[in-house]
């Protein structure tokens, strides 16, 4: 069992016997490293209840919990502060016995988890690499704990911003195409989606200029009003349209597909916007029969969520188009019809969406689906660059491809500069620069709680010092050097008295169950990486001040306590989706 969860099942215990209450909370902490002990129990909360004096209560306690296995080696008493110690062999056959990933029953649970979800009219940039990093890491870390997860995706292939830059690609582009250009497939497309906007604000200041407000010219710009005009083109299956959007959009998804493959992120299923509004418009419809929404005199479908704390959303323009409502209630449907034994999705966002998918959520239930109280919406914050926000359709974003490109090309510099892996074949080292890259970009990102924003710098995330998932990495080959070296490999670890940094280490290593659980609770990578950044750096200082392959009396155990720790740190970093080399 875990140490704390042990001393918290014996305090429950304790407390029972003495008040006669089964749930009394009690607070157990890490010792302060300025005291002696490795766990420090709380005592305030009790001695008023007791009343007994702190010693006396400490006493109890530490009888109590030594009474069937004499784990506590000695305690000491700070005011109202219980720090214990415990005896080496108990901590060595919790080390023994300790597997990160082990005792996971299957749940029997299916858990969809939506992620990536992007725009056909741009490729994938650093915004879309966090949505992407953060789904796939939380689908590892949910099925590392017993659950069946389904990864998908919805693609957004449909609507006024594909409209967009398929008429500025009409317009401009004189009918070439990635190929010709010698252009990536959503590069080349995400061109033209930037053209539109500068081609839109053109006119505008040109409408402007001649007298009308800038509502009048937002609203009524000719591109835009094409754009809109194709949309309902689109709608009604105009041939020479979908011939157009089929041709652009493969070019898009191709070159999605190519990215992804670069962060080793592979989805179970895909879903179309283009074939889910329709199912979205049917359950509109039947809404709107059933009173459940309303429409307006200018023919727009809406629901009245204004009881329920948040106000009215359009479902269908008065166009007859349909807006992302209208398909995330059909995709949220056909799913749902497609795994039965479904029991739970999550859906990765944005924190700009909360809203959305709160009005999602209230209208499902509205519409008495009984799997809408099962939906979940892991909300993460945006990713800004040293020069400020990023934004698509002006162009100023951190392209997903240059950026791993980017990083790939420092990790070889670094590499390099060592001198370490100058035997490598070159298939070798480039796929150590990738490792290493890919280590460095996933860690910068996940260790960062996904409720806070990231200020993004490619320099700091490849650092081979500080928190940082080269650091990480090193260590791990640090340690496989050390059991390659290792000529002693008994198990047999009689009579030994452990260092203060042992114990640490070992309690360290037993706390990544609690971890990994409050980790599925929050749905909350940043939680595993920062525990493994403290283990890693505990190892350090523990490399830093003892001998590993020094005295034979001791040199098993100390190898065996750095294998469980290579152990841990390559069972964690492939939950955040990253691979340790053996080599660096």
């Amino acid at each position: 069992m875990i140490i704390i969860n042990y001393l918290n099942q014996k305090l429950r215990e304790y407390v029972s016997e003495n008040l006669s209450i089964l749930d009394f909370n009690i607070e157990i902490v890490k010792t302060k490293k300025e005291f002696d002990g490795l766990y420090t129990i709380v005592l305030f909360p009790l001695i008023p209840k007791i009343k007994k004096s702190t010693k006396e209560i400490s006493a109890e306690i530490v009888d109590f919990i030594n009474n069937e296995n004499r784990i506590i080696k000695s305690f000491n008493v700070i005011q109202g502060f219980l720090n214990l110690d415990f005896n080496s062999k108990y901590l060595i056959d919790t080390l023994i016995n300790i597997n990160p990933l082990d005792s996971f029953e299957s749940k029997s649970e299916l858990k969809l988890i939506e992620f990536c979800s992007p725009n056909t009219n741009k490729p994938l940039h650093l915004g879309h690499i966090r949505n992407i990093l953060l789904g796939d890491s939380v689908s590892k870390i949910l099925s590392s704990c017993g659950y069946d997860v389904h990864k998908t995706q919805i693609i957004n292939d449909r609507g006024i911003h594909i409209c967009k830059s398929m008429i500025a690609w009409m317009k401009f582009s004189n009918n070439t195409n990635p190929t010709s250009e010698k252009i990536k497939g959503d590069h080349y497309v995400g061109k033209y989606y930037v053209k539109f906007n500068q081609e839109y604000e053109k006119q505008v200041n040109d409408l402007i200029k001649n007298g009308n407000d800038e509502k009048y010219a937002r609203e009524n710009a000719q591109i835009l009003t094409e754009a809109k005009n194709l949309l309902i083109k689109w709608e009604k299956k105009d041939a020479e349209v979908l011939e157009i959007w089929k041709k652009m959009n493969s070019w898009v998804v191709e070159g999605f597909n190519e990215t992804l493959e670069k962060l080793d992120v592979v989805f179970d299923s895909e879903y179309y916007e283009s074939e889910t509004y329709l199912v979205g418009k049917d359950i509109v419809d039947k809404g709107l029969k059933s009173g459940i929404f309303y429409r307006k005199q200018d023919n727009s479908v809406w629901v009245d969520l204004t009881e329920e704390g948040l106000d009215e959303k359009i479902l269908i323009r008065s166009d007859g188009t349909s807006v992302y409502m209208t398909q995330d209630l059909g995709t949220a449907y056909l799913r749902y019809q497609k795994n039965p034994k479904l029991n739970g999705m999550i859906y990765t966002t944005g924190n700009e969406q909360d809203y959305h998918f709160k009005v999602l959520f209230k209208v499902l239930e509205k519409l008495k689906y009984d799997w809408a109280l099962k939906l979940q919406h892991l909300s993460y914050g945006m990713v800004d660059l040293p020069s400020g926000k990023m934004k698509s359709r002006e162009g100023t974003v951190v392209d997903a491809d240059d950026l791993i490109s980017s990083m790939i090309n420092k990790s070889k510099t670094i590499s390099e500069s060592l001198g370490k892996i100058n035997d490598l074949d070159e298939l070798e080292k480039n796929k150590l620069y990738k490792t290493i890259a890919l280590g460095a970009l996933k860690y910068h990102i996940l260790k960062v709680d996904p409720k806070k924003k990231i200020l993004f710098n490619p320099d700091e995330s490849i650092d081979f010092n500080g928190n940082t998932g080269p650091f990480i990495q090193y260590t791990y080959v640090r340690i496989k050097s050390i059991l390659y070296k290792n000529d002693n490999n008994s198990i047999e670890f009689n009579d030994i008295k452990l260092a203060k940094k042992e114990k640490e280490l070992i309690i360290m290593l037993c706390e990544f169950k609690n971890v990994l659980n409050n980790s599925v609770k929050t749905l909350n990578p940043s939680l595993i990486a920062n525990h493994i950044y403290e283990l890693v750096k505990m190892y350090n200082s523990y490399y830093q001040t003892h001998t590993i392959l020094g005295d034979k009396s001791i040199n098993s155990f100390r190898v065996f306590l750095s294998e469980k720790v290579a152990f841990q740190i390559k069972k964690s970093m492939a939950l955040l989706g990253v691979s340790v080399p053996d080599r660096m």
